[in-house]
């Protein structure tokens, strides 16, 4: 199974890697001890360099959903996580959307969040 990216995107290649085989492994496609593709057969087929592909691997590396493993390539160690995350993903949009709606930027938006997660439970 081939990631596919958009070359097109504002979203940095490194991170659209990341994203599209983050999304491989939470539809299903990747179970836990599956290889992803070799980085450097990866890139060849996206059109991209070697490294931007690594960069997309470490980042999965330092989510914890993946191994880097010299002569054995990036092994997916992890699928709850993600498919955690994809639970939540929905929630994140709508949160988002609202905040958009009620004229919120970015930075404002980060701030409600960092804002919440600082909230201790009563």
């Amino acid at each position: 199974m081939l990631l596919h990216i958009d070359p097109g995107s504002p979203v940095p290649l490194g991170d659209q890697v990341a994203a599209a085989a983050r999304a491989a492994i939470a539809s299903g496609g990747f179970a836990a001890g599956d290889r992803l593709p070799a980085a450097r057969t990866l890139a060849d087929s996206l059109g991209v360099n070697v490294h931007t592909v690594l960069r997309g691997y470490q980042q999965l590396r330092d989510e914890g959903l993946i191994e880097l493993r010299r002569g054995r390539g990036a092994v997916v160690t992890r699928t709850d996580t993600v498919s955690s995350r994809a639970a939540l993903l929905p929630h994140a949009r709508t949160l988002v959307a609202e905040a958009r709606s009620l004229g919120l930027d970015e930075k404002e938006i980060l701030a409600l969040v960092r804002e919440t997660l600082a909230e201790r439970p009563a």
